[in-house]
């Protein structure tokens, strides 16, 4: 995305602003937004910010000798991962309860 933006400085200040327009958003309005990116993005920016958390917090646990709160924090930490780090996980496990149970999906 960034090099759309850099692609169109050069056009946008051949062609100056639009009679009573603010430049950056000359600049924004003509790059599109595009979405289809936005999950891998934000697995790309808060993963290795979950990550750091959990080690902290798992490190803290350790030394103060909270075994069973540990324990407990890894497990829930492992839960959240998944979920963050799979994508269809929710819709596979629903759908697959469903068909355990006997449910009919249409």
């Amino acid at each position: 995305m960034l090099h759309h933006v850099i692609a169109s400085i050069p056009h946008v200040l051949d062609t100056g602003p639009v009679a009573g327009a603010h430049p950056h958003l000359v600049l924004a309005g003509q790059t599109d937004l595009k979405t289809g990116d936005l999950a891998k993005w934000l697995r790309e920016v808060f993963g290795p910010l979950f990550l750091v958390i959990v080690s902290i917090v798992a490190i803290f646990f350790l030394f103060t000798r909270e075994i069973t709160r540990f324990v407990q924090f890894i497990v829930l930490a492992i839960g959240i991962g998944v979920v963050f780090y799979v994508p269809n996980v929710i819709e596979t496990t629903a759908k697959a309860i469903a068909k355990a149970l006997g449910v009919s999906l249409t």
